[in-house]
């Protein structure tokens, strides 16, 4: 396996930290008046799935863990397990509901996504940066009320709850920004 630079890492990469493989989930380089840059990271165990934040200096570097990035399709969900298809060979995976995070809220049938597999396991999943997801509960916007940039909760067809303006209806289809859960746009059917 080859060396990575810390300044090489992207969201998404995986690298070996402490012997276990390790997803970086989130990353940001921090300059402070003097000395060298530092990158904040968040960081997901691939063997044991827990999350923590590490902070590395720009001299590291590390060993990238063995893993594959493949072309995903979401079937459904069994109770206990997110059901994947392999688009090349239409092999089969699953992974527990639990290990999936937040990624839950934006998986419907059919949504294309890259899976990261270690040892032939769903460890991770990278989801498009937008989905879009039709409104199956939505409480009556008050009229007058829109001057103010006013929003009210509603929930989408895979029960996640989001802030949408006033204006939005039950089966209006909500354009939603994975990487931060927020209402983007309405999308017309």
């Amino acid at each position: 396996m080859s060396e990575i630079d810390v300044g090489q890492l992207r969201r998404g990469s995986a690298i070996v930290i402490d012997g276990a493989p390790t997803i970086i989930e989130d990353l940001q380089f921090v300059k402070p008046g003097k000395g060298q840059g530092l990158y904040k990271c968040k960081l997901k165990n691939l063997n044991s799935g827990s999350r923590y934040d590490r902070t590395f200096r720009s001299s590291e570097s590390f060993e990238e863990a063995d893993v594959v990035h493949l072309d995903m399709q979401y079937t459904y969900a069994d109770g206990e397990n997110l059901n994947f298809m392999d688009l090349k060979s239409f092999e089969q995976y699953y992974m527990p509901i639990a290990d999936a995070g937040d990624a839950v809220h934006y998986l419907k049938d059919g949504t294309d996504l890259k899976v990261t597999l270690c040892n032939q396991r769903p460890v991770d999943l990278l989801l498009p940066n937008f989905v879009v997801l039709a409104v199956t509960e939505a409480a009556a916007g008050i009229k007058g009320d829109t001057a103010t940039g006013a929003t009210k909760g509603v929930v989408v067809e895979t029960g996640y709850k989001v802030q949408a303006p006033l204006f939005v209806e039950v089966g209006d289809l909500l354009k939603i920004d994975t990487r931060t859960g927020e209402y983007v746009e309405r999308v017309k059917k």
